[in-house]
């Protein structure tokens, strides 16, 4: 199956279209290396391209495309609105298709070598590529700008770069790292107060207490202020929420939205998701999308002997086993949650709580694709595991490999049903929310989903327990018990309340 991966570096040029062009130049010269979009914003002297392609595409295009803009873009001349250290500011890879995002990850570091080597640029990762927290958030790398970091990287050892020389040049530095889907995404006010808009994106990026998935700052573009954001996680942060938000503080301050802007490309599921918000649209399915029927694959018909899953699980075969039937009760759960929420939102009774519910059913979705998913993880763990047992054991190197091998091949059967823990009690957190507040009608397939979660959290806890006592060294596994432990204990309370909701909404 093919893989895909998405690049959508940002380059700190935008008032000359000729510089810009040479960088796209750069990155299609690569065979498989498609350019979706190119944006460029005066104000921000600021340019983002977005292409994709196979990994190994993706990853030579974007060190041309770094090389070119280090040789063209002088940080030393640069002026902009928007903050910036390097030349190629940032680069991130996405994961889209077939792709894992530890593999995004491993991308990161491979082209952040090469950059710190071959370009003698200095290079730090961040997000999921991160090799110390606090470079998870860009905001904190990119602190004094190229400017203050000119000085502080020779200086402070904390600032010092994970590739390159601990020194900038005028192409400054790059960023490189890995994550998920990120929206690009500017609203407009209808004044030219930019402290207007410097309160206001305080009031909803979450490194001030705003909302959890919302990086913002205000910025004064084309005379309007602007409350400039990037989206990090548009399921858990719909962007609806979003500006319903900013439309509520601008009204504290006697402004409305002007409009609003996308930079670069967006993934249609969120549209679709402000779309179903805004006009309220009952029991909605992506399925009734007229382009979703017309671009799908057709389906073939279901071989009468194609065995289901419980088939699968029955066989006297070892996988699927009980992690797996955790995973997929887990996933049973979740659509369950995702369902009553279904059921609730546009009903007129359930007016007060259909951002909640909207919400809900956003997340329970997620996690019903990730426990789906899960399903096939955890047997395909159990085979790698059952593997390295077969491995060569003669010598004594071979001995030492082998053991290595089982070692972290057990780990690796640990972790994706302690994965499995974490989702299921997230699924009891939001069966318990429907329970409460959701449509009464659908009070047992609440508790239906809570319950089905709280079997799926018992197996999973088995599987990792299990994994874990197998190991010689079993400290290894420390830290993962004390997080199935902690988990264990919340759901314990969880259980709790959806008892107290049972006797009070359902009377039992």
């Amino acid at each position: 199956m093919t893989q895909l991966v998405e690049c959508i570096p940002n380059f700190s040029e935008a008032r000359r279209p000729e510089v810009i062009d040479q960088i796209v130049a750069a990155i299609v010269s690569v065979e498989g290396a498609s350019l979706l979009d190119r944006s460029s914003d005066l104000d921000h002297n600021r340019t983002v391209l977005t292409f994709a392609g196979e990994p190994s595409a993706v990853e030579e295009a974007a060190f041309r495309a770094i090389k070119t803009a280090s040789e063209l873009i002088n940080l030393d001349q640069h002026t902009g609105a928007h903050p910036r250290i390097g030349a190629t500011d940032v680069v991130p890879f996405v994961p889209l298709s077939n792709v894992s995002m530890g593999e995004c990850i491993a991308l990161a570091q491979r082209l952040g070598k090469r950059v710190g080597l071959e370009l003698s640029l200095p290079v730090y990762l961040y997000e999921a590529a991160a090799t110390r927290p606090e470079n998870a958030n860009l905001e904190n790398i990119r602190k004094g700008q190229y400017e203050g970091l000119k000085v502080e990287i020779e200086s402070d050892l904390n600032r010092a770069p994970d590739f390159g020389p601990a020194k900038l040049g005028t192409a400054g530095a790059t960023v490189i790292g890995a994550r998920n889907p990120l929206i690009a995404f500017n609203v407009y006010l209808t004044t030219d107060d930019v402290s207007i808009a410097k309160k206001i994106a305080k009031a909803v990026r979450h490194s001030s207490g705003g909302l959890r998935y919302v990086k913002g700052l205000g910025l004064l573009v084309d005379g309007r202020a602007q409350v400039s954001m990037n989206l990090t996680n548009f399921r858990e942060t719909p962007i609806a929420r979003v500006v319903e938000t900013i439309r509520r503080e601008a009204q504290r301050y006697g402004v409305g939205i002007h409009h609003s802007e996308l930079v670069g490309l967006i993934p249609q599921e969120a549209l679709v998701d402000a779309a179903v918000w805004y006009t309220q649209l009952d029991q909605f399915d992506k399925e009734q999308i007229l382009e979703s029927r017309l671009f799908a694959a057709p389906a073939s018909p279901p071989a009468d002997n194609c065995p289901t899953f419980i088939d699968e699980l029955a066989a006297p075969t070892p996988t699927p086993g009980g992690g797996s039937a955790g995973a997929y009760a887990g996933a049973m759960g979740a659509g369950l949650v995702a369902m009553v929420s279904g059921l609730t939102i546009g009903k007129k009774k359930y007016a007060d709580v259909q951002a909640e519910m909207q919400a809900i059913r956003v997340m329970a979705e997620s996690l019903r694709q990730e426990l789906t998913q899960a399903v096939d993880d955890d047997s395909a763990s159990f085979e790698v595991l059952m593997a390295t047992f077969k491995l060569p054991k003669e010598t004594d190197e071979q001995k030492s490999a082998r053991n290595a091998a089982i070692v972290q091949a057990t780990l690796n059967a640990a972790h994706i049903p302690l994965h499995v823990a974490e989702d299921v009690v997230k699924v009891m957190e939001l069966a318990l929310k429907c329970a409460k507040d959701a449509n009464l009608n659908a009070i047992s397939d609440s508790m239906s989903g809570f319950a089905m979660a709280r079997a799926a959290l018992t197996a999973a806890g088995y599987n990792v327990k299990i994994n874990i006592n197998s190991l010689e060294d079993k400290s290894l596994g420390d830290k993962m018990l004390k997080e199935l432990a902690a988990l264990e204990k919340h759901a314990d309370k969880l259980e709790k309340e959806i008892r107290a909701v049972m006797k009070e909404r359902g009377g039992i």
